[in-house]
C-alpha cells in the first residue's frame, strides 16, 4: 500500500538515547550495567515506569517505587536520581527528515513520557524543553502516555493514532529506538524501523518511503 503517514518516537529517535546517560551513571556509582534498563524491563506493565507514564504515580511515588524495584535487584537506586536522565541531545537530522515527511505525508508522533517531566521531549532544562516542543509542533498530532493513559508497546496507542489522522495501519512508516515498541506496530501492519543510529534509520526510512534524505550521507560521516 501507499505510504500515507511517518509516525515517529520523540526519545532516541529525535534526541541521542538515555541509554547511554543511564549506562554512564550506572559506571559512575558503580552499578551494573544496564541495571536501569533490567528495572525498567521487570514487570514492565505494572511497574515503577509504566505507572508514571501512564499518570498512575506522581513523582514522588515514582521515586519511591523505583527504589523499591532497585533496591530487589540488589542496588538501590533513587527514581528521581534516574529522572534527569532522559533528556539527550537534538539529532538535526532527524528532524530535517521528520519536515521532508511533513510535506509528504501526514506525521505523527506517540511518545510514553511523564506528566511532571520538562515537556514532551523531557528535557532537563527550559532550553531542552522549548526545543523539544519546537519539535512537537511539527506534528500533525502527537500522542503523549502520560496524557492517553495508555502506553507502548499497547497497541491501542498504535491503533488511536491510525483512527485521530485518518490512516490504515499498512499505510504508516513508524520509528522508534525500542524493539518492544516496533513489534505491535508491525503486527498492525505498520513498516517499523527500529532506530539503531541516524544513519541507519534515515537510509531505511528512505528506501521506503523513495524520499531522498540530502543529509544522509552527511549522517555516515
Amino acid at each position: 500500500m501507499t505510504i500515507e503517514a511517518v509516525i515517529w518516537d520523540f526519545g532516541g529517535v529525535f534526541t541521542t538515547s538515555p541509554f547511554e546517560a543511564f549506562n554512564r551513571y550506572e559506571a559512575q556509582h558503580g552499578l551494573p550495567k544496564d541495571l536501569i534498563r533490567t528495572v525498567n524491563a521487570t514487570n514492565p506493565d505494572d511497574n515503577a515506569w509504566a505507572l508514571f507514564e501512564r499518570a498512575e504515580i506522581d513523582r514522588h511515588g515514582f521515586d519511591l517505587k523505583f527504589l523499591e524495584e532497585s533496591t530487589a535487584l540488589g542496588h538501590p537506586v533513587r527514581g528521581a536520581d534516574v529522572l534527569p536522565l532522559l533528556s539527550g541531545d537534538v539529532r538535526p537530522r532527524m528532524v530535517e527528515a521528520l519536515k521532508l515527511c511533513k510535506a509528504n505525508y501526514k506525521v505523527g508522533c506517540i511518545t510514553n513520557n511523564m506528566a511532571q517531566g520538562h515537556g514532551p521531549g523531557m528535557a532537563a532544562s527550559p532550553e531542552g524543553a522549548s526545543k523539544a516542543g519546537g519539535i512537537m509542533a511539527l506534528f500533525d498530532l502527537v500522542i503523549e502516555s502520560s496524557k492517553a493513559g495508555v502506553r507502548k508497546p499497547d497497541p491501542r496507542i498504535y491503533q488511536m493514532m491510525c483512527e485521530a489522522i485518518g490512516v490504515e495501519a499498512k499505510a504508516c512508516v513508524y520509528l522508534d529506538d525500542l524493539g518492544v515498541n516496533c513489534k505491535p506496530a508491525a503486527q498492525l501492519g505498520m513498516q517499523a524501523i527500529k532506530v539503531v543510529s541516524e544513519a541507519q534509520a534515515l537510509d531505511d526510512l528512505a528506501r521506503i518511503t523513495g524520499l531522498t534524505f540530502p543529509h544522509v550521507a552527511a549522517a555516515h560521516a
